[in-house]
């Protein structure tokens, strides 16, 4: 027995001796360069391939199936004029024997110099369509569906069958170095290339972690960008599973060009990465971003990847200076009013999305020293659908409103006129009225921005606890808008202000070239003292102020919207007081005048009182008009009619003032009122700057005239009454009266 075994080894070892001799032969006494064409050949019958092998073919034949080319070029067979890809080295060697096992054992794998230059033509067809199909002949013409035997119905037979086993895989390693891709796109323009491509890889085994490392330069020219970047992780995949995984991914480089304006992007990420076929999931856990300032975590899920892929997942932002951040992306913010926003931005959310929409549910947001909670959501990429509803603490909205921008020359000139108005209205109310202004005193500066409002389609829940709006401290404020189609709703604005409370709805139409605007208004015991005060300016009243107003107007400026202003409103102000205007010094004063006496108390108080004001106005073309104005001062009661012109807030109106007598504890005996003055209207002509308020009031002359008239007749029927006595008829007296009241 031992001797057969020794002869038998003897054989073996033989046939091994002779193996190894026929492989040392062959690779020896065969060059395969010598069938360059027949090579070539084959490439194109059976790939669609134009191979061309410029440099020599070396090659192994046992243990390792060895080869090498160099200096070679590939194009579609259909374009052999044309090369896609040209190649200074491929090597790689193969293990013989395991190949019997479906098991491809393979030493380093070394690709150098690949240049892949991709093309599509103006009708979209590629450089590379074609490359891989068996070359088609007149003898052997491409088989159809009516050229099969199988039997209607079939279905196609698997690549594998069921019980097949995929090849094993074993490579010592990958190596891809001084390589690029082009990518050129003729029907739309646009170029994309990766330069410097250098990949390095571990042992390639199927289950086993397998290190790789990728840098490469990027770029494209729509936008003009270009990107650094460097790529290591671990590849892990098993494909009877189809499952396949990035561990420990790490991707960081700096990007560049025209979105940045000259900028640069620093980035870096890092997660676990997995794709998992069979489940159709995809997932990005501990996902980790940095972007220059930014840093982010989060994680990202993805299902139903064969069919409408559905997102899940979650992001938070750490707090960041998001002005400063935005900046270094050259991002251009616009001018606010106040430079110091933005520079506190923190989130934090819940994600979910379809390939069409993105959710932010459970949003937690911070901005500057304001705090939100709600949710957010883009319904529509393509239509840009935004959906908001947000509850906050405080936002002062004022801070980042552009900068108020009035036309400078037209502000300078009105700022003079006033001057002069308040310098000749005095502070006794003696001068003349001032004139009427005449300066605009709106700007025509274009506000809306048309194209972009009659594009969206936005619907906004938003409540506030103190929200701060034209300088006004509004308390539990709801604001809710829609907007589709070009017409824009404030479905509701209010909130409680200075102790009352507003509520207001408007409509913008941007449809037509001139946008048309319409807004309902109500307010219920707001100080409009208050509301005066916080544009800037000195109040001349104070008082309750409850209003209902109608209107509407159209154009896309402050003047074209004054200009344009037509409606309605209605108001009323109690618990008043006229500011600095000593309405009752001055009719005491005309009082004094008509008793032919002087005044010997001191000076009343320098403000007027009144328990009430109300009325109505109508508003046409910028002019709003009063025709019934009442109101109920300690001892007076006045009427006025008149017009505010809204254009260059300007005043022109008549007061009548009816005297019920003094009532205070101890009146001036020369502003008694006695029962001749008694139904007497005395009246006062405001002409001038509306910011004047009741400095722009005076005794109207002429209507002091005919009070005068008035009262001489009062005087006369006195006289007739007392010397004719029941001398003569009633009819005749009450004819003598008459003429002498005329």
């Amino acid at each position: 027995m031992k001797s057969i075994g020794k002869i038998l080894g003897l054989v073996f070892l033989g046939l091994l001796l002779i193996i190894v001799g026929l492989g040392f032969a062959l690779t020896h006494l065969f060059d395969p360069n010598d069938y360059k064409d027949e090579i070539q050949q084959l490439a194109r019958d059976k790939a669609n391939l134009e191979l061309k092998l410029n440099g020599d073919i070396g090659w192994s034949l046992f243990p390792w199936l060895g080869l090498e080319l160099t200096d070679a070029t590939l194009a579609s067979a259909e374009t052999p004029d044309k090369p896609f890809a040209d190649l200074r080295l491929l090597g790689l060697s193969v293990r013989v024997l395991p190949l019997l096992r479906k098991e491809v054992q393979m030493s380093d794998i070394r690709l150098d110099g690949l240049n892949l230059t991709l093309q599509r033509d103006a009708k979209g067809r590629g450089n590379w369509e074609g490359v891989g199909k068996p070359a088609q002949t007149a003898a052997t013409p491409p088989t159809t569906a009516s050229d099969s035997t199988a039997p209607a119905g079939s279905e196609p037979a698997p690549a594998e069958t069921a019980d097949s086993q995929p090849i094993k895989l074993d490579i010592d390693s990958l190596t891809i170095s001084n390589s690029r891709i082009d990518y050129q796109d003729a029907s739309n323009g646009r170029q994309f290339s990766a330069e410097g491509i250098e990949l390095s890889t571990g042992a390639i085994r199927e289950g086993a972690s397998i290190p790789l490392k990728l840098t490469a330069f990027f770029g494209t020219n729509q936008p003009v960008l270009r990107a650094k970047t460097e790529l290591q992780t671990a590849l892990r995949f098993d494909r009877a599973l189809k499952r396949y995984q990035l561990e420990d991914f790490k991707l960081a480089g700096e990007a560049s060009g025209e979105p940045f304006k000259g900028k640069t992007l620093t980035f870096a990420t890092q997660g676990q990465l997995l794709l998992d076929q069979a489940a159709q999931v995809a997932e990005w856990n501990s996902l980790k971003l940095t972007a220059n300032q930014l840093r982010a975590i989060g994680e990202l899920k993805l299902r139903d990847l064969d069919k409408t892929v559905q997102l899940q997942g979650g992001l938070s932002i750490a707090q960041v200076n998001l002005r400063e951040f935005l900046s270094g992306l050259g991002v251009e913010l616009p001018a606010m009013r106040d430079a110091n926003t933005l520079q506190q931005f923190e989130l934090s959310t819940r994600l979910a999305g379809t390939p069409t929409s993105i959710n932010f549910n459970e949003l937690s947001l911070k901005l500057d020293d304001s705090s939100f909670s709600g949710s957010l959501a883009v319904s529509d990429f393509a239509k840009q659908a935004l959906r908001l509803q947000l509850k906050g603490d405080k936002l002062d909205l004022d801070r980042y409103l552009p900068p108020k921008d009035q036309d400078a020359s037209a502000g300078v000139a009105r700022k003079n006129e006033i001057k002069g108005a308040v310098a000749a209205a005095g502070k006794s109310g003696s001068t003349p009225l001032p004139n009427s202004p005449t300066q605009q005193a709106w700007s025509n500066e274009q506000l809306l921005p048309l194209e972009q409002l009659r594009k969206l389609d936005v619907q906004a829940d938003i409540s506030l606890g103190q929200l701060t709006l034209n300088k006004l401290p509004i308390e539990s404020a709801l604001f809710k808008a829609k907007a589709r189609g070009g017409v824009l709703n404030l479905q509701e604005l209010r909130g409680d202000l200075y102790g009352g409370n507003f509520a207001v709805t408007s409509q913008l139409d941007v449809r037509p070239a001139v946008p048309l605007l319409t807004a309902q208004k109500q307010l219920t015991r707001i100080p409009v003292e208050k509301l005066i005060e916080a544009q800037g300016e000195k109040a001349p009243i104070k008082g309750l102020l409850d209003l209902n107003a109608d209107v509407r107007t159209q154009g896309n400026s402050q003047k074209a919207w004054i200009d344009a202003l037509n409606g309605k409103a209605g108001f009323s102000l109690s618990d008043g007081v006229l500011i600095e205007a000593n309405l009752e010094q001055q009719l005491c004063q005309g009082i004094a005048t008509l008793n032919r006496k002087s005044l010997t108390g001191e000076p009343r108080g320098k403000d007027t009182p009144f328990e009430e004001l109300d009325g109505n106005l109508t508003f046409r073309n910028g002019v709003a008009s009063n025709p019934d104005l009442k109101a109920r001062l300690p001892g007076l009661t006045v009427k006025g009619k008149g017009d505010v012109d809204l254009r260059v807030l300007g005043l022109d109106y008549r007061i009548g003032i009816v005297i019920e007598g003094d009532k205070s504890a101890m009146p001036d005996q020369a502003c008694q009122v006695n029962e001749r003055y008694a139904d007497i209207e005395w009246p006062l002509l405001c002409r001038g700057p509306l910011e004047l308020g009741a400095k722009a009031c005076r005794l109207d002359k002429d209507g002091m005239g005919k009070v005068a008239a008035k009262l001489a007749g009062n005087k006369l029927e006195e006289k007739i009454e007392e010397k004719l006595g029941d001398k003569v008829s009633p009819e005749l007296k009450d004819a003598l009266k008459g003429l002498f009241n005329r």
